[in-house]
């Protein structure tokens, strides 16, 4: 697959109307005309919440909107079979479909039990306020409205090593639960809070065998039932990579086809993510948060940033065979926690530089493709598509092939060629870009683009440029914007004797 793009199908304010499956099936045609390869679904079975919810507040990973729980049969997006047809129908169009898979921690508990815990200062985890003391806690899940289908497995309190809530305790707080496992936090999480083991409602204990061959067999049947082609994994961060060695393992060892895998790594530390590469054998990718944050810095910074170290410490720069990078997502998107969004203005310089280069598999964001609307916190919210995104979409599959070359030596306008393929002479593009001035980059794409006229495919500026006897040209740039230079429909190559020459070389003529 040539020059493959994710696409993430959601964003937290999706609508909760149970239509989403199909909207993936009504869209698919058109998803993939537009390039996209791949989609990023959401939580696909039920949560706390039911059919409100978002799905990260996981209850029974088999319901996957067949049982009437929590409130509904259905989930947010839709019922078992839409799922399954949705899914079908990607694949018709040859788009892969990633699920996003959520097992940290369990919610909405169907019952109470009664345990031991430590209370533990919520700032540091290391630090417990308390001796052992007896709590009742939500933590025996039955699944009721399924009654075993599928799986007859029961989850009690010391398939958990931390809750949030005491049903009868006066003073609430996080709470380690003393089990056979180990009385402390799992190690090798990250080290945020001291340890940040414990995420949210109730966490999964990772060191009970019990616990993993149920997650190690849900992941068999889920592949099985679903036929999904890979995995978005959630909170990484706050689970020890040797359990993900091995559920990648096995759920890997029960289909024959490749399943991609990335991680959610929320941490802007490059060295914590390429430390968490190297602890699972990188048998995933991650997302590239690091450059989400130099792009967001990007953009509320103006002409202050310095666009020549936009990758500078990032993974895709580090280790760009597992690096997906996006420009925003479903944590930092307007309201929510992580809300780190790059702004309006800054948006298409941010895609380019993720679609039209050679390193990293970039995923878009819904609602920068077709935009989205919503209301929270007493605000209302409205994200705009991003103009360009369309024509950066076609652009990435047409024309960003070939050698990188980069001009990365201005503060304030910088630029990369590709230089296309001897196989395809006309394809290849110039990109420069700015977030100050006008600006322009003198760039060459080789002797095989002589004389050639260039255009900027993106509209921003009007100028036609025609390249010299070396394929060399003086690339324009408007203020504060990012121009993409192609070759004119119609412009004939007059390459060099040297091009001609060079070609004969290679098929020994």
């Amino acid at each position: 697959m040539a020059n493959p793009v994710l696409l993430q199908f959601f964003h937290w304010y999706t609508p909760a109307d149970g239509l989403h499956w199909r909207r993936l099936t009504d869209s698919a045609k058109q998803l993939k005309s537009a390039g996209i390869d791949a989609v990023w679904i959401p939580p696909p079975y039920k949560a706390m919440g039911g059919g409100m919810s978002v799905g990260y507040d996981t209850y029974d990973l088999f319901d996957l909107g067949e049982f009437d729980q929590k409130g509904s049969i259905r989930t947010k997006y839709g019922s078992k079979n839409e799922l399954t047809e949705a899914i079908k129908t990607a694949h018709r169009h040859k788009i892969s479909v990633l699920a996003d898979v959520v097992l940290n921690h369990k919610a909405g508990a169907d019952e109470r039990e009664k345990f031991w815990v430590r209370k533990v200062n919520p700032h540091n985890r290391n630090e417990y306020l308390s001796n052992s003391l007896e709590i009742e806690g939500w933590t025996k899940f039955i699944f009721p409205g399924r009654q075993g289908k599928y799986s007859t497995f029961t989850w009690h309190w010391w398939c958990f090593n931390g809750v949030d809530y005491a049903h009868d305790h006066p003073d609430q707080g996080l709470f380690a639960i003393q089990e056979n496992y180990g009385s402390e936090w799992a190690e090798l999480v990250d080290n945020e809070k001291g340890n940040y083991d414990y995420l949210m409602f109730a966490d999964l204990e990772m060191r009970n065998p019990d616990v993993r061959g149920e997650l190690r067999y849900w992941g068999g049947w889920f592949l099985k039932t679903t036929n999904v082609d890979g995995f978005r994994l959630d909170a990484i961060k706050h689970i020890p990579p040797a359990f993900f060695v091995e559920w990648l393992d096995h759920v890997r060892s029960t289909t024959k086809k490749y399943l991609f895998a990335v991680g959610e790594y929320w941490n802007s530390n490059l060295d914590v993510l390429l430390r968490y590469l190297k602890a699972t054998g990188n048998r995933m990718s991650l997302f590239d948060v690091p450059l989400h944050y130099q792009l967001h810095s990007a953009s509320i910074n103006g002409n202050r940033f310095d666009l020549r170290n936009v990758f500078d410490r990032t993974l895709v720069q580090a280790a760009p065979m597992n690096a997906v990078t996006f420009v925003d997502n479903h944590d930092s998107q307007p309201l929510q926690a992580l809300e780190s969004s790059i702004q309006e203005w800054f948006k298409p310089h941010a895609y380019a530089l993720i679609l039209l280069r050679k390193d990293g598999l970039p995923c878009v964001f819904l609602p920068d493709l077709e935009g989205a609307e919503y209301t929270d916190k007493s605000h209302d919210i409205h994200l705009k598509p991003v103009k360009a995104l369309p024509d950066l979409l076609k652009l990435r599959k047409k024309h960003a092939f070939g050698e990188q070359i980069d001009h990365f030596d201005h503060p304030n306008t910088v630029g990369w060629v590709r230089t296309g393929s001897y196989w395809y002479p006309g394809i290849g593009c110039a990109v420069v870009l700015t977030n100050g001035d006008a600006g322009h980059k003198t760039m060459s794409l080789g002797a095989r683009f002589a004389y050639n006229t260039f255009m900027d495919a993106l509209g921003n500026h009007p100028a036609e440029i025609k390249l010299d006897h070396n394929g060399s040209a003086n690339f324009l740039v408007s203020p504060g914007s990012v121009s993409v230079w192609v070759k004119k429909t119609g412009s004939t190559p007059l390459v060099s004797r040297d091009w001609w020459q060079s070609m004969s070389r290679v098929f020994g003529g």
